[in-house]
């Protein structure tokens, strides 16, 4: 009876990751399929071509965005690891005056809903810092945004390290800043690598900060452009699905590139 229960367990299961993996994945399919058919053959139903790849780099400048895509992401990303690496480990190892009470802010700004502080944060970046449509503004915004996460995450880190190792380093005559770079940074690759890959996902397949910082047709990001063509009043869906999968690609690639190391950085922080 035992043997019969778990098999039926495990073919119920079964089942149920086959319709889970289905539902997931009938979207990406029919974004693949129909982004390889002209909007005649979308309709009719039948046939494949490349026309609309042709449509959308007549409608947008493709290329230009992705670029502007690639140098916020790649910008914020870089931003939100020197942040989070420093903060972590002074968090973590230098135990500094009030650094629980700082810690604990940080911690209570994760909890804050973005869409509550994104009109404050249009207002300082347009009349404060005058960096709307600019490279810079969304950068910052994006570090400011993900920082916190990356913070506690590199935190919860480095706290699993040994201090003994530390101490070590430090009677054998290295500064707190030589432990960090030569002992801390190689030792936190795996954590690194979790914070850049999904930092990197969620501001690359952002709209909401594209649209209010990176309006501008010269700096937008390829998720703003792709959400132009739908404020026309005939939408040609195979050319936007064939911006969308260009879009998703570069999210997907670095997924798959650094999915064993996202997987070690997440168990790793667990197990420590």
């Amino acid at each position: 009876m035992g043997i019969t229960r778990r098999r039926i367990t495990r073919s119920l299961m079964f089942l149920i990751l086959c319709v889970v993996v289905v539902v997931m994945l009938f979207p990406f399919v029919f974004m693949v399929l129909t982004a390889f058919k002209s909007e005649d053959q979308y309709i009719s139903g039948n046939g494949f071509s490349l026309d609309s790849w042709a449509e959308l780099f007549n409608v947008l400048p493709v290329v230009q965005e992705l670029i502007n895509s690639t140098v916020v992401t790649a910008g914020a990303v870089v931003l939100i690891i020197v942040v989070s690496t420093t903060g972590g480990y002074a968090f973590a190892k230098l135990g500094f005056r009030g650094s629980g009470m700082v810690f604990l802010a940080i911690l209570a700004g994760m909890m804050i809903p973005m869409q509550s502080i994104i009109i404050p944060e249009f207002v300082n970046i347009a009349r404060v810092a005058h960096l709307n449509n600019q490279y810079l503004g969304a950068v910052l915004v994006y570090a400011a945004l993900g920082a916190p996460f990356a913070t506690y995450l590199m935190t919860t880190y480095y706290r699993g390290i040994p201090s003994e190792l530390i101490e070590a380093s430090v009677m054998d005559g290295a500064s707190y800043w030589q432990v960090f770079r030569k002992l801390m940074l190689p030792l936190s690759i795996p954590a690194i690598t979790t914070v850049a890959v999904l930092q990197f996902i969620q501001i690359w397949d952002d709209l909401l900060i594209g649209l209010l910082f990176l309006n501008d047709p010269q700096v937008r990001t390829i998720t703003v452009g792709l959400a132009v063509i739908q404020t026309g009043r005939v939408v040609n869906v195979p050319a936007l699905m064939a911006g969308s999968l260009l879009s998703a690609l570069p999210a997907v690639v670095v997924y798959l590139i650094f999915q064993r190391n996202l997987i070690q950085g997440l168990t790793m922080g667990v197990n420590k």
